[in-house]
């Protein structure tokens, strides 16, 4: 092989022989010392991992509608369902199977409406950013996941219809700029009554005004139908049946005619459920002492913290629980549990 200066030599007389440009001849001579320096440049940094230029192009520009930033972890899902929420396994089957089945299809015929119903504490927030952290880099903190409170964002009645005529517009400028959005509606038991029916359109045709809605998620969070619920469960415990025996049919029969008909539901009477565009209403069941136990376990994991039972134990001793005399089912859940565990260690 000829040395580096032999044949930038040989290099320069083939081109004053050849009828190449003198400015092309040079571009050339440029171009073989440059890709020689990188050679030689990177030959001690053989074993040198090079950065992603993916990973890199896409955290420069910041976070975008497309597969870096929006990727179903299907696995994760399934775990963080398995570890981290308990007491719910009703719902945790049924949300894993339709989010996955719901992600895995390139072309879904409509968004995916989620309603989830129970008490406080009982995990309906928490299982939202779970499923936000398995499809978005960002998880629960992406731009493309959008959280409505009825206090904060439709406080008073009076205002329907400006509320209408903004809630429209709003969503579907954040489905035209990302159509793996999630909406997540907070309180719809506080939301006003014929809202929801103003994004009807927007779930019933999939397409409106040009912007594609189907691959959406929508999940409303409630606590109408909780106490129908509480009531279930505290049956089944009177009966002596195990809490796994529990099945979504149990609940299926009462909580969409409550939440069509209840004066406290952002449902009521709503076109929304005429039209059946709620895939299923969800039951998350009160929990009990175990229960508690092991949402104090998992706060201390997730704070870092060495998990202590003894700990965890005086955590959910510290709880009210129902009915009164037996004390099964934890008045709030685990709503306070993670404050509560730095007033035991």
């Amino acid at each position: 092989m000829l040395p580096l200066s032999q044949f930038v030599l040989w290099a320069g007389i083939r081109c004053n022989t050849c009828k190449m440009k003198p400015s092309k001849q040079h571009v050339l001579l440029l171009w073989i010392l440059l890709c020689s320096t990188v050679i030689k440049a990177t030959e001690p940094f053989r074993s040198f991992k090079f950065p992603d230029f993916e990973e890199t192009w896409n955290s420069m520009w910041g976070e975008s509608c497309n597969s870096y930033w929006i990727s179903f972890n299907q696995k994760g899902l399934k775990a963080d369902l398995r570890n981290k929420l308990f007491g719910q396994h009703i719902a945790s089957d049924i949300i894993f199977k339709a989010v996955s089945g719901f992600m895995k299809d390139n072309n879904p015929k409509k968004p995916l409406v989620l309603s989830l119903h129970g008490t406080a504490g009982t995990g309906k927030n928490f299982v939202s950013q779970l499923i936000a952290d398995n499809v978005y880099k960002k998880g629960y903190h992406s731009k493309f996941v959008h959280v409505l409170s009825a206090i904060l964002h439709f406080p008073h009645q009076s205002e329907i219809v400006t509320y209408k005529s903004q809630l429209q517009e709003w969503i579907k400028n954040r489905v035209k700029n990302c159509e793996r959005s999630i909406f997540i509606f907070d309180e719809m038991d506080r939301i006003p009554p014929g809202l929801i029916d103003s994004i009807k359109p927007y779930l019933d045709y999939g397409k409106v005004e040009g912007v594609f809605f189907q691959k959406s998620i929508i999940i409303f969070l409630s606590n109408t139908g909780a106490d129908q619920i509480t009531k279930t469960a505290v049956d089944f415990w009177k009966n002596g049946k195990d809490r796994e025996e529990m099945m979504l049919k149990d609940f299926e029969s009462f909580l969409s005619p409550i939440v069509f008909n209840s004066d406290q539901s952002g449902f009521s009477k709503s076109t929304f459920l005429y039209s059946c565009l709620v895939d299923v209403f969800i039951p998350f069941l009160p929990l009990e002492y175990k229960h508690v136990v092991q949402c104090a376990m998992a706060a201390m994991r997730d704070e870092g913290l060495r998990p202590d039972e003894d700990v965890a134990n005086q955590v959910a001793r510290g709880l009210h629980y129902y009915p009164k005399l037996e004390k099964v089912f934890a008045v709030i859940g685990c709503k306070t549990v993670v404050n509560r565990v730095h007033l035991y260690r």
